[in-house]
């Protein structure tokens, strides 16, 4: 990591252009997560750190959307994400 670069005759907005190209390409595999993914209650509640009993409580509130495939309950990722976005925003909320 010793390399020096020189940039010459290169505009500022044209050197955040090419980092942010750059940082898009190396982020890009972290971010290839699908979309359409299935998620249990048990994978949910180990990726919020909470108990499969407080996943179903969200469940029961309205706060996870979640389906049932026989007797087994899933999660959509996008739902997953879309409700952990809502409740950012909800609790930063003026009262």
């Amino acid at each position: 990591m010793n390399s020096i670069v020189q940039l010459q005759n290169i505009s500022k907005s044209e050197l955040f252009e090419h980092l942010e190209n750059l940082i898009d390409r190396k982020l890009e595999p972290f971010n290839a997560i699908n979309k359409n993914e299935k998620l249990s209650v048990q994978e949910v509640s180990e990726e919020l750190g909470v108990t499969d009993l407080t996943v179903h409580n969200y469940i029961k509130k309205g706060i996870l959307p979640a389906f049932k495939i026989g007797r087994r309950v899933f999660i959509k990722r996008v739902d997953l994400d879309d409700a952990l976005k809502e409740v950012k925003s909800l609790r930063y909320q003026r009262k």
